[in-house]
């Protein structure tokens, strides 16, 4: 392949032409950047079609020659110059041919590079030029290739139209996603010695191609363009293994070696509609751009070079400061395209911030958070994006994007653990609002098909949620037993506490067996821990492995127990006349109480639950009943009496509010899980390279870097 002619034979037929000219780009001799060689290559048909073999020892060939070609770099180059003349040009031109070529070749060679390259700084890449091509003025005074080619790159994304230019659209973002999975060679925990040249290039764009990128890529996802269908390039599935070039980041696995490609995608499970390959690629780049950090070192001398210099890398991160992330910023202050006012607040002057169709980012957030991905981005807005969170909170429709969280939520088993974290710390934002918690008990739903343990007719949203949030914290003691996110559960419920109105009968009755469930597991654990005859290293549970030393786990329950008297502290105190429906659940299971009157932990936030049960059993001993009391009796004698509350004698406790705390160092969850996510998505990589994660484990546990605090 190597020794292949310095320029294909006349009158070969086209497949010869296209074996000449892919062993010349490969081999050992170097072409010139402005030698026809480039030209020629470029234009190649979209047809052309090798078997695997032959392309893992193109590539090969290619990782042992490019130190002396430099065709990696000359590619580049060559494909930003066709990106540039590919913006003044009518789509499916022979220009924009050229491009999705040059796009193509240089994700298939790059990303085998960065793969199978020893050297974790990438130097195999040799992003320069010999000086003959230098002296050609193809880079500015100071100028990487990196940075030219990050440059040229985003600046097409940004400015081009994915509706008239899909599959060049496609196959640049592509290469983006190929060029930043450098990150899969970092180790678990990023630091500020990472090399990650075409990244830290793209960190280094001015603000504008930030904004636009971020705005081209928002739009790319709400939009979920399809194929057009009179395009040349044709579209299959992974089992059609027509091709021969194993294809980096899109749905196909193995594809011609030539940008002749398909992406069948499937209607999902949840009957949502076609997903948009344009779309889902465009998240995950937006995704790993946003989460990135760049760390400086201040003053690295100060590592002491002796026995400790193993905590160097600690110390390092301790001592380091991150650059400002542009996408980050862009994202976090972007606006709704019906906001006009001229001033935007939180922007520079002479800033212009991302401009985005607000309701149709809200519609597309509800039709699509089954995908994980989705969440992560809704996650990103409501975290970073007041002015998203702020326009979420006034929409009277809260059940477009509150509807598919909660039933991702009651079908956790079939989600992966960090699905469920992520989505409870977006309700756990939200409760932050108490307008948010008013306003979800005053819509009504007539129905939830999918909630199967009972009928659910005519409840409101708000008791719907305290349903699905109680059942995920059974959930969790059953199976995940994760601390944080049973936190995260009990301090959603305890934010909205205060504003509960109407409480559904289940949802109260529900509430009531949380507290009797947590306090047998109480019981249980105290009843171990005082067992001097144990001698077992771990005992069952519930369902659950209780460790040998209990006093960790026996102050954890106790502090759950505390937040759920608290939270029934809260709606006693604040909300009883409206919540007939609680008053019935506690007195109806008020024996559960009783073993913890006289406990000295929970003595205090027990008064008011025995105060409200003597005023409403005091008024159920007045009445003169013949024969049975029945619940509907029963709950009308509290409803009469609920009206002449008047909270007298109750201990009123300051109102607990949880809110959300993002670690110091995010970038170690968020950097692994984003790319576990695209790995999920038909993006192969070498397994034996990636080190950003173990790869025979299951993902990693969010609960390591989130919490509520």
């Amino acid at each position: 392949m190597g020794a292949a002619p310095s320029t294909p034979r006349r009158g070969a037929r086209p497949a010869d032409v296209a074996e000449e000219l892919i062993g010349m780009f490969v081999g050992e001799k170097s072409y010139p950047i402005s030698s026809e060689f480039w030209k020629k290559l470029l234009e190649l048909p979209h047809n052309f079609q090798w078997p695997q073999d032959r392309v893992d020892q193109a590539c090969q060939i290619f990782l042992q020659n490019n130190y002396h070609t430099r065709h990696l770099a000359k590619i580049l180059i060559h494909m930003v110059w066709s990106l540039q003349e590919s913006l003044s040009t009518a789509s499916g031109s022979p220009v924009h041919s050229k491009a999705i070529n040059a796009a193509y070749i240089s994700s298939v060679f790059l990303k085998y590079i960065i793969e199978y390259g020893k050297s974790v700084t990438f130097e195999e890449l040799y992003l320069s030029l010999p000086e003959i091509d230098m002296e050609k003025d193809v880079l500015r005074t100071g100028q990487s290739i990196e940075n030219f080619v990050m440059q040229g790159v985003l600046n097409f994304i940004g400015k081009s139209d994915a509706r008239h230019s899909y599959a060049l659209h496609h196959e640049v973002l592509n290469f983006v996603l190929v060029a930043m999975s450098t990150q899969l060679r970092s180790g678990p925990c990023p630091g500020p010695k990472d090399v990650h040249p075409f990244l830290d290039a793209a960190m280094c764009q001015d603000g504008d191609i930030a904004t636009s990128i971020v705005r081209r890529l928002l739009l790319n996802f709400i939009d979920r363009s399809q194929m057009p269908f009179n395009s040349q390039y044709t579209i299959h599935s992974n089992g059609n293994q027509s091709g021969v070039l194993q294809r980096v980041g899109s749905a196909a696995a193995n594809i011609v070696l030539l940008p002749y490609y398909t992406f069948n995608y499937l209607v999902s499970s949840s009957g949502e509609g076609s997903r948009s390959p344009l779309a889902d690629i465009s998240l995950h780049v937006l995704l790993v751009l946003v989460h990135y950090r760049t760390g400086v070192v201040p003053d690295e001398s100060m590592v002491r070079n002796d026995a400790e210099t193993a905590d160097s890398e600690s110390y390092l991160k301790q001592g380091s400061y991150f650059y400002d992330n542009p996408y980050s910023k862009a994202l976090n202050n972007a606006r709704d395209i019906e906001f006009d006012r001229a001033d935007i607040e939180g922007n520079a002057p002479g800033e212009s911030p991302v401009r985005l169709p607000f309701a149709s980012l809200f519609d597309t957030f509800g039709l699509f958070l089954t995908d994980e991905s989705a969440v992560l981005l809704l996650y990103s807005f409501v975290h970073g994006n007041f002015a998203f969170l702020e326009y979420m909170l006034v929409r009277t429709d809260l059940d477009i994007l509150l509807l598919p969280i909660l039933e991702t939520l009651y079908n956790a088993s079939k989600r992966t653990p960090n699905q469920i974290y992520m989505l409870l710390i977006i309700l756990l934002i939200l409760s932050q609002d108490s307008s948010f918690n008013v306003s979800i008990h005053k819509l009504i739903l007539p129905s939830v098909p999918w909630y199967e343990e009972r009928l659910v007719h005519h409840t409101s949203l708000g008791s719907l949620m305290v349903l699905i949030l109680i059942r995920t914290v059974k959930y969790n003691l059953s199976k995940l037993r994760d601390v944080y996110l049973h936190t995260n559960c009990l301090a959603i419920l305890a934010n909205m506490a205060p504003h509960v109105l109407r409480l559904s009968s289940y949802a109260s009755q529900r509430l009531v067996s949380l507290f009797d469930m947590l306090s047998r597991k109480y019981t249980k654990l105290a009843e171990l821990k005082n067992n001097k005859n144990l001698n077992v290293s771990t005992v069952q549970v519930g369902g659950g492995i209780i460790a040998e030393d209990m006093s960790t786990d026996l102050h954890i329950y106790a502090e759950f127990l505390r937040i759920v008297l608290e939270i029934l502290n809260a709606i006693l105190i604040y909300a009883l006349p409206q919540n007939p429906e609680v008053v019935y659940a506690i007195m109806h299971r008020q024996e559960v109480f009783q073993p913890f009157k006289s406990h000295p932990r929970f003595l205090e936030l027990l008064e008011n639950v025995f105060t409200v049960l003597d005023f409403f059993n005091s008024r159920m001993d007045m009445q003169q009943m013949n024969g049975e009391w029945s619940v509907e009796r029963v709950l009308s004698v509290i409803i009469i009496n609920c009206r002449s509350w008047r909270g007298e004698g109750m201990k009123i406790f300051t109102q607990l509010r949880f809110t959300y705390e993002q670690e110091s160092h995010p970038e170690e969850f968020f950097i692994p899980y984003v790319w576990r996510l695209i790995l999920g998505h038909s993006f192969a990589f070498n397994t034996d390279a990636i080190n950003l994660f173990p790869v025979d484990i299951p993902p990693i546990d969010i609960s390591d870097g989130e919490h509520a605090a």
